[in-house]
């Protein structure tokens, strides 16, 4: 007598196909709220950094690279034009397993 073959378990392949789906999803969508916690906090450095540079009567940069520190990000760059600050900031991004992720941000201040 010969047995036929029936559908039994594929209702479990599909189960598990769609559920690396989900997960490869979710991984995406944790990266892009990573990258956008990282922007806030660089944002956040480089405003504070500015300010602090701005309104010091010491050198603008050390006290601006002195906040951006405090606040875990790193100083890449500071300009003073006059009594105008600008800074560029960077802090780590979400960790990724192939390369480092370093988001940036700038900011200006001064009068006016």
């Amino acid at each position: 007598m010969t047995r036929l073959r029936g559908e039994d378990g594929g209702a479990t392949v599909l189960v598990v196909a769609m559920a690396g789906v989900l997960m490869f999803v979710m991984l995406g969508l944790g990266a892009a709220g990573g990258l956008v916690t990282a922007q806030r906090r660089a944002q956040a450095a480089a405003d504070l950094a500015a300010l602090a540079g701005a309104t010091t009567s010491d050198d603008a940069c050390v006290e601006a690279a002195r906040v951006a520190t405090g606040n875990d990000a790193v100083l890449d760059r500071c300009v003073v034009t006059g009594d105008e600050v600008t800074v560029e900031v960077s802090v780590a991004g979400p960790d990724v397993p192939w390369q480092e992720v370093r988001v940036s941000a700038e900011a200006r201040a001064g009068p006016g």
